[in-house]
């Protein structure tokens, strides 16, 4: 019989990081730094996405992309590859690239909870730095999920980067997504979408109703195309979900972003820091 899973707990280049097996799941496990929840991976099976957010995110990439299709895909933050494992289950022969600010993180999640797909590449750089010197129009999906803490950092919420993102991002059916957290009355995630607006023609949320509500602080995904976004594909996958979720556009989402500006370098400011307990493990 195997020996019964016990944490890890280790430091890292930006904090305390700890792997915490999952008692449901015998190969599952949950990735904190400094007490934040980063990531969900089961080795048994990658396809399975314990967070919300995670699962919209797959949501977006599957409403937009023919099933099975292999994709070209930039991942601004690892944390333990959760979304990598997946495409690489389920679109095979994708190219991945992951771009991981924490030299201590990518060495803990390669020692303990190692991806065995070459096609995967993990770059240990800045994701704006790295983002900043990719070749133009080269991926069908970008996909920013940069934390630090609980927060996504100032450098990469503004109109320069969404500047270098969309140049990455494929001109023809290429999709821009971003993971952001916030809350009622929604001044960050109204600047994003005022920013993401200033440089892709087509864009929109998805995030659960009482988020959009202000209920919550919570997760909101933010979609950019230089195209059209497959709409009603994407809500009927959203609301299908086991934890429900809402795309927004139109009036609608002009009504979240009411009287927000787009964001510059010289004025950005990380998201805002969650509430005591949001975003907290133990």
């Amino acid at each position: 019989m195997d020996p019964e899973p016990v944490p890890v707990t280790r430091a890292v280049d930006f904090g305390t990081a700890k792997l915490l097996p999952d008692v449901d799941r015998a190969r599952a496990w949950l990735l904190t730094v400094d007490g934040a929840p980063q990531s969900y991976v089961d080795l048994d099976d990658p396809v399975y996405l314990e967070f919300e957010y995670v699962r919209r995110l797959a949501h977006a990439v599957d409403a937009v992309f023919d099933e099975g299709r292999p994709l070209d895909v930039v991942h601004l933050g690892g944390g333990a590859l959760t979304l990598p494992r997946r495409l690489s289950v389920t679109r095979p022969g994708s190219r991945q690239d992951v771009v991981e600010a924490d030299r201590g993180l990518v060495a803990l999640v390669a020692e303990h909870l190692p991806m065995d797909d070459p096609a995967v590449v993990v770059h240990t750089d800045d994701a704006r730095g790295w983002l900043e010197r990719a070749a133009p129009d080269s991926a069908d999906v970008l996909v920013a999920d940069v934390f630090g803490g609980s927060r996504v950092p100032a450098h990469l919420t503004s109109v320069e980067f969404l500047r270098s993102a969309a140049s990455v991002v494929r001109a023809e059916g290429g999709l821009y997504l971003a993971n952001l957290a916030d809350a009622a009355p929604f001044a960050f995630l109204g600047s994003q979408i005022a920013t993401v607006r200033a440089v892709f023609e087509h864009f929109c949320v998805i995030a659960e109703p009482g988020m959009l509500r202000g209920r919550r602080f919570g997760n909101a995904v933010l979609l950019g195309s230089h195209g059209p976004l497959p709409l009603d594909r994407l809500a009927r996958l959203a609301a299908a979900d086991a934890f429900p979720a809402r795309a927004v556009d139109g009036k609608a989402l002009a009504r979240l972003a009411a009287g927000a500006s787009p964001v510059y370098d010289a004025t950005a400011v990380p998201s805002p820091e969650p509430p005591d307990g949001a975003f907290t493990v133990g």
